[in-house]
């Protein structure tokens, strides 16, 4: 077993693979800080709001305040290292950091891609993506070499395997497969589509496009692993996320996801449009086609990252599965839903009003929560719990400011779940003010009574 992970471990492939990787995820991540911040995204979502969701461990990161646009400056800057392949270890490390800190200031803006760029951040500062087509290998020769480890190829297959295995497992469930929940509700609101629109309301597409969203994301990365299908695989790839970035709003993740899935292709295929970009810009690619094999040295730095980007596989492995520790329905509850690559699975919608009790004299204030939060924010929070304590804390702590005695914070709640009636959410008889966040089961969210099978 040890010999086959060594034989594995020294297995060569052509450095041009990392290299298209590299440039290509370099440039969209520079292009999307761009749109994000054209569309003011960084004011509306960072600066104008007084208050900010954080996730539990990392309150201490915060936006900050008007300097937040440097920091995107930052991510833009490490992003187009990575893409040239210049000082791309630091600008590999900056970028994870930078990225990353964006993504936690507010868990309001949480998408499934944005973590997955985090992950596939964290793994590239390990990985030799400057051996080839870089401006480090052009100045220093001798960190260019045309073969590299095939292992720093392969984890990238595995973690784009993985969004999109979980993704498919996740919609093995009663709601999407029996149900054409959500999709049921959100298809017939792109009915003014030409030529697909009018479509977009027949129950039969619904169930079509259920039960081929979950068979795509369970065979996609199969379908892309072997040769013979790998071409028809990646076309199914194109129209799939062409057809997802059409019907709903969901940023760079379809143009990620195409691009990723190149990865499975031979280095022929990157290679030739290397050489391509590279005539474009008379750039010379033989000081790069040199014969040179970036030789695995088993040294005691080379074990330990590999120990940690073993770890970090195994977290990515078993960390969507966690939901498994907590009572009652996922969905309900959201305990263990983020991260764990649950994409566009539900569509849940809420109502709250907190009223904040002075403890010694009883009187009562009915919150307006547009005077604290955005209309983003206060839409995120209804449905969540955890954004819920979290708003009934800082109530607690801002009218405690204003003279309140040890103020009480309880809410009504009410929330929808693909398609089902309101009901009631949380007890309204707790005072949140009391109540810890912590990775326990929140005993104040109320049944579900109701069951969705599967994953």
């Amino acid at each position: 077993m040890k010999n086959s992970i060594i034989k594995y471990l020294e297995n060569n492939t052509h450095a041009a693979t990392l290299a298209f990787f590299r440039l290509a995820f370099g440039f969209m991540m520079s292009l999307s800080l761009i749109r994000f911040m054209s569309y003011n995204w960084v004011d509306k979502f960072y600066i104008k709001p007084l208050f900010h969701f954080t996730y539990y461990g990392f309150e201490w990161v915060k936006p900050l305040g008007t300097w937040t646009y440097l920091l995107f400056g930052v991510a833009g800057i490490a992003s187009i290292g990575i893409a040239i392949g210049y000082r791309y270890k630091v600008a590999s490390t900056l970028f994870f950091l930078s990225f990353t800190y964006i993504e936690l200031m507010d868990k309001t803006t949480y998408l499934n891609h944005y973590y997955f760029i985090s992950v596939i951040s964290f793994v590239l500062i390990f990985l030799p993506a400057n051996a080839y087509f870089s401006v480090d290998g052009y100045r220093n020769p001798k960190i260019a070499f045309q073969k590299i480890p095939r292992w720093t190829t392969d984890i990238l297959k595995l973690l784009l395997g993985i969004v999109y295995f979980y993704a498919g497992l996740a919609k093995i469930n009663s709601d999407w497969l029996f149900k054409a929940m959500p999709l049921k509700i959100w298809l017939p609101t792109n009915h003014n589509l030409p030529i697909i629109g009018s479509f977009l309301n027949e129950n039969w597409i619904h169930f079509a496009f259920s039960w081929s969203g979950m068979i795509y994301d369970l065979s996609i990365p199969f379908l892309l692993l072997y040769k013979r299908t790998r071409t028809f695989a990646f076309v199914i790839v194109v129209v799939f996320h062409v057809l997802t970035k059409i019907l709903f709003p969901i940023g760079v993740f379809p143009y990620v996801m195409i691009v990723s899935s190149l990865l499975f292709f031979e280095s022929d295929f990157h290679k030739k449009y290397l050489n391509y970009i590279a005539q474009l810009l008379r750039f010379n690619l033989n000081i790069f086609e040199n014969g040179k094999e970036k030789i695995t040295s088993f040294t005691g730095f080379y074990k330990a990252k590999i120990a940690i980007l073993v770890c970090f596989l195994v977290f990515q492995l078993t960390f969507p599965f966690r939901y498994l520790l907590y009572p009652d329905e996922l969905f309900w509850t959201e305990e263990g839903f983020r991260f764990s690559w649950r994409v566009m699975l539900m569509e849940k919608a809420g109502y709250t009003q907190f009223t904040v009790t002075d403890s010694k004299t009883k009187n009562q204030i009915k919150i307006n929560n547009g005077h604290f939060l955005t209309a983003f924010q206060e839409k995120q929070m209804a449905f969540q719990p955890d954004f819920i304590l979290e708003y009934a804390h800082f109530l607690h702590d801002y009218y405690q400011k204003q003279g309140i005695n040890d103020p009480e914070v309880r809410v009504e709640s009410y929330v929808a779940l693909n398609g089902r009636l309101s009901k009631l959410y949380i007890d309204q008889h707790i005072n949140l003010a009391k109540e810890n966040e912590s990775f326990a089961h929140k005993t104040w969210i109320l049944p579900f009574n109701d069951e969705i099978k599967g994953f």
